[in-house]
């Protein structure tokens, strides 16, 4: 049983993931090759901003059965499928402005821990990459960040009946767009153990 990372894009996968797939952390693995036997084998299961919805939607079952035997899926980006009962489609931010992108922690996570949310807000000196808009929380999930004055909530985490969990963050991946920080090493080793189900 491992996690796996879902490699979505050309070029090579970033290289903390590529480094903890080398330590046998993680496998990593292209939309292409994904099967219904490699989701039956994982304990977890991250994917980027440019996975291919259409098809893990045709995976939807054997993504649900990982849940429901205590997996995690850690999800980047926005929601077009409804990949899990309960999910809603993403919804981007109306008119933004500065303020809109303005970071708020609204619950501590071990993700997260000792990271101080302001600091991700800005990519490069210009703000929105970590996100603009927010996939609507499902009933029972827990907001940790929000995004703007109205405390849309961009991260959440959600306990599903069967005691599986998912971690949603509606923007770019995570760990790509916090290099300004120096904080994306450390943010992707953390998702990774998280998926492991080392922390949180």
């Amino acid at each position: 049983m491992t996690v796996l990372l879902i490699h979505s894009h050309f070029g090579p996968p970033p290289q903390r993931y590529a480094e903890l797939a080398h330590l046998g952390s993680l496998d990593i693995i292209r939309d292409s090759d994904l099967t219904v036997e490699r989701l039956h084998e994982a304990t977890g299961l991250i994917t980027s901003i440019h996975l291919d919805q259409d098809g893990l939607f045709a995976h939807r079952e054997a993504l649900q059965a990982l849940l429901d035997r205590g997996g995690r899926l850690f999800f980047n980006g926005h929601i077009m499928r409804p990949l899990l009962a309960g999910l809603h489609i993403y919804v981007p931010l109306e008119r933004p402005n500065r303020a809109s992108y303005a970071l708020t922690r609204l619950s501590e996570h071990p993700i997260f821990s000792g990271i101080d949310q302001r600091s991700l807000e800005e990519n490069k000196g210009v703000a929105g990459f970590y996100g603009r808009g927010h996939n609507p929380m499902p009933e029972g999930a827990r907001a940790i960040n929000s995004i703007g004055p109205s405390l849309l909530p961009i991260d959440w985490e959600w306990t599903l009946p069967g005691g599986g969990k998912m971690f949603c963050h509606a923007g770019n991946d995570l760990g790509g767009m916090s290099r300004d920080s120096g904080h994306a090493p450390l943010l992707m080793e953390r998702v990774a153990a998280w998926c492991a189900g080392e922390i949180g």
